[in-house]
């Protein structure tokens, strides 16, 4: 039995997609650990099919986290038995790296995003010069790597020469409607959901939606996720006296999202053009609300706006007005007809955009892989 490591800097119980490939590779019979971090806010670990390690650190963010991360779990990987080393995201590679070399272990990259281009980085030109460094250093060395979407394989090919294959973020294809009452949500007075679900990051759109908020009395607004402008943004909801339509409820476990996504009747993904990361995005959270039979009002960006116009699911937009993407929500909303034809194309979608499908190229790297 192969036994796989699989590294990751996010809190393990929110992250779907490594969830998802870790449940994958249980499956086909190997032996799987997945070791992430604990941070303060961590939810309790479920139980899964999988093992798990947490590290508890001194620091949650900055420099000083990435690097005792990378200390910590370089020599956990050394002094565990492992025959592939799965690594996601730029932030994990230094440790996988280094540990692949010394064990003689094989090294698989996963790439979730564009790392050295993410807004956090843009404005912050010594740190992201040290992760380039770091990433033209290991990348072209690594002779098997995947990421979430075709423009950022083509910008990968393009910068490094290298050849990733592309595996998309996509739910399962499952009913989970008989379980959607255990969730507890605010009362929404017979309004229409409005939903977002993920990070609660830089340029995810939300300021924008807060302030469409102001113009919109026929929605209620639910913010599902946790991130580094949580505050921010609450202090923004509570200074523009909207708490009576807009609720957050922090970070959920990952078996729990879906439950809130099928109370919502619009999905957002209005991410702003802050950087080549967002620009090329195809975010899970795009494939979550077709899989939840929702419409999307959706940033007019390719990746998305590709998916969002083959399966006709919704409604791309390049508008950044407040005012006038309240009156777009407004004419959405109102319009029956317009909704249940999305809904109805979005529940053909997803059987053919569902993990069950994808998961075949994740078992051929694996099941061919050549160290």
């Amino acid at each position: 039995m192969k036994r796989v490591i699989i590294s990751v800097t996010n809190d393990i119980v929110t992250d779907r997609r490594v969830i998802r490939v870790a449940g994958t590779l249980v499956k086909e019979g190997l032996d799987v650990t997945i070791a992430g971090r604990k941070h303060s806010k961590s939810l309790p670990l479920q139980k899964f099919p999988f093992k798990t390690k947490r590290f508890s650190l001194p620091f949650e963010k900055g420099f000083f986290f990435y690097a005792t991360f990378n200390i910590r779990l370089f020599f956990y990987l050394i002094f565990n038995n492992v025959d592939i080393l799965l690594a996601n995201d730029l932030d994990t590679l230094p440790a996988n790296y280094l540990a692949s070399k010394f064990k003689k272990a094989g090294l698989i990259y996963d790439s979730h995003e564009y790392f050295t281009e993410v807004p956090e980085l843009i404005d912050r030109p010594f740190v992201r010069k040290f992760w380039l460094s770091i990433e033209r250093f290991i990348l072209p060395r690594i002779k098997t790597s995947y990421t979430v979407c075709d423009s950022i394989a083509s910008a990968y090919k393009h910068k490094y020469g290298i050849e990733m294959h592309v595996i998309r973020n996509v739910p399962l294809l499952k009913d989970e409607s008989t379980q959607v009452e255990k969730i507890s949500l605010p009362d929404f007075k017979n309004k229409k959901v409005l939903i977002y679900q993920g990070h609660l990051n830089k340029a995810r759109g939300l300021e924008k939606m807060i302030n469409v908020m102001r113009f919109l009395d026929s929605a209620f607004f639910l913010i599902v996720g946790d991130g580094d402008i949580r505050h921010e943004l609450e202090r923004m909801v509570s200074e523009s006296r909207l708490n009576h339509k807009i609720h957050f409820t922090g970070r959920v476990f990952a078996d729990d999202l879906p439950h809130y996504t099928k109370r919502a009747d619009i999905g957002i993904v209005l991410e702003e053009n802050s950087g080549l990361n967002y620009y090329y995005s195809l975010p899970n959270k795009l494939f979550d609300y077709i899989h939840a039979e929702i419409p999307v009002v959706a940033s007019d960006f390719p990746e998305i706006k590709n998916i969002v116009e083959r399966y006709n699911t919704g409604i791309c937009t390049d508008e950044q007005d407040p005012e006038k993407l309240a009156k777009l929500f407004e004419k959405i909303l109102s319009d029956d007809y317009l909704l249940s034809g999305w809904r109805a194309n979005a529940r053909l979608a997803k059987r053919e955009l569902c993990w069950e499908r994808e998961s075949s190229s994740l078992k051929s790297l694996f099941f061919d892989f050549d160290a």
